[in-house]
């Protein structure tokens, strides 16, 4: 079946032991022995059957062991419901390939420190999910390999570089799945197909290993999930695995706050390129619909130095040289660092043009900490997009183009999430409104540093607000497909 045969939009929600609840309601089912963890293995590897032909959301499939297998520890909250880990974090037996093809598809010898933590829950995994190489690119596109695509429109991106967990769980193949953010890479998917999309206070969950090597970790881990009970929950229960005395205590969000904040309003980018149209309408109905709740809206500037976008720009390139001198070392012995894409090559020559900048722009960095705390003082939140524009579709952020000319576009769309990332500040995507294309708009919540329940009973109080838009609630179906 060619792209052009296929339909624009694909789930596979249908009355089975998954229905089209949330991962909560499904491990409560599970405790009830309403449906059993082999009846929602079985019909979860059924979903991804369905709909992996044209969503491309999987590079590894467990599914025989996920059968057969008894979910540990046997008291976990979410024992038995299904998810996928991105294949950046080691599972014992699966392969780490990290999107690219320089690394090879050796199985890992143990499980990495942030997946069992999330699997400490409970969960059943059911393979690896889909990433741009080394999580560089805004879009879960490939050189020379399928992209991953857009459930609510096949001719969009995912967003990235967690675009295969959001891809499978907005398709309703498992409610909730592994993703991690270094610039965005929780929340641009999450925006793109809908979902919620938390990325924690540095620090909040264990670090993973690479973020330990990092001079600056900008790196932290987290889910992707269909409603904003579920992202909490992973988190009280992240908090029992392993509790970070450095910042405030989570525990379970249960929602919103009846205490009234004061939320910054910040429409364009510190870049300078103004937002579209319907990303903006989206923000300012949001702000007006957080208004009528009591909360104040503070119209206010980015809280950060012009200089970040630059500063920021400068580190990814030293991400991207530093994989390919020490791909060896870092990812595996067997590493080819002649067969990265045209992203990767073009943000370490990006670097070595400018290496003699990195103290000066390290200094700028780590100081962003600072800048952001002074910035937040009288705030409890700041509302802003969470992308310059809405979702592209998929070869116009493909990394085969030219680079300058990829590179230019990922600055105009990737414009208000690394600010997070460099500064350690908290901060979700939520779902407020939709394109013409059928594709979610979402906006963005940032938060002071360990100020994830502010930011959760926010949510909260949006999703009741507004419902979140599902395919779930469409009755396209994805038709039947035969899968080896």
């Amino acid at each position: 079946m060619t792209m052009r045969e296929q339909p624009d939009t694909i789930h596979a929600f249908q009355d089975d032991a998954l229905g089209d609840h949330d991962a909560t309601a499904l491990a409560d089912r599970i405790r009830r022995g309403d449906v059993s963890v082999r009846e929602v293995a079985v019909a979860a590897i059924d979903r991804a059957r369905q709909v992996e032909p044209f969503i491309q959301g999987i590079v590894f499939e467990a599914f025989e062991q996920a059968v057969h297998s008894e979910p540990q520890p046997a008291d976990g909250f979410f024992r038995g419901v299904p998810t996928f880990i991105k294949d950046n974090m080691d599972v014992a037996g699966m392969p780490t390939r990290h999107g690219s093809a320089a690394v090879p598809p050796q199985a890992a010898a143990k499980t990495g420190a942030v997946a069992e933590q999330i699997l400490a829950q409970g969960y059943l995994c059911l393979g690896k999910s889909a990433l741009p190489e080394f999580g560089f690119n805004a879009s879960t596109e490939h050189a020379g390999a399928p992209p991953s695509r857009n459930p609510w429109n096949l001719a969009f991106s995912t967003g990235a570089s967690s675009g295969g967990s959001a891809a499978l769980v907005a398709a309703g193949v498992v409610p909730i799945a592994h993703a991690n953010d270094g610039g965005g890479s929780i929340r641009i998917p999450a925006a793109c197909c809908g979902l919620v999309g938390l990325k924690p206070s540095r620090g909040r969950l264990v670090d993973n290993e690479a973020a330990k090597a990092l001079p600056i970790n900008i790196v932290c881990d987290g889910v992707v999930t269909r409603s904003v009970r579920d992202t909490a929950r992973f988190y009280a229960e992240a908090e029992r695995h392993f509790r970070n005395r450095k910042l405030p205590e989570l525990g379970m969000v249960k929602g919103p706050s009846a205490k009234p904040k004061t939320i910054g309003l910040v429409l364009d980018s510190i870049n300078g390129h103004p937002t579209d149209q319907a990303t903006r309408e989206t923000v300012e109905h949001t702000a007006r619909l957080l208004e009528s709740m009591g909360h104040r809206i503070v119209p206010m500037d980015v809280p950060i130095a012009t200089s970040f976008p630059e500063d920021f720009a400068r580190y990814w390139g030293m991400l991207a040289f530093g994989v390919k001198a020490n791909g060896r070392k870092l990812m595996h012995p067997g590493f080819d660092k002649t067969r990265v894409d045209g992203l990767t090559n073009g943000l370490d020559r990006m670097f070595r043009k400018q290496f003699y900048k990195l103290p000066a722009t390290l200094w700028r960095l780590r100081r962003s900490f600072h800048e952001y705390a002074r910035a937040m003082e009288g705030f409890d939140a700041v509302l802003t997009p969470v992308l310059g524009h809405t979702t592209p579709e998929i070869g116009y952020l493909s990394p085969e183009q030219d680079f300058d000319q990829l590179f230019d576009r990922l600055t105009r769309y990737v414009s208000f999430t690394p600010l997070a990332n460099a500064t350690g500040a908290p901060a979700i995507a939520l779902p407020m409104g939709q394109s013409r294309d059928n594709l979610p708009v979402a906006v963005h919540l940032m938060g002071c540093h360990g100020g994830e329940r502010t930011l959760l009973e926010l949510a909260y109080a949006l999703e009741e607000a507004q419902p979140w838009p599902s395919l779930a609630r469409h009755m396209v179906q994805a038709p039947a497909v035969a899968v080896e």
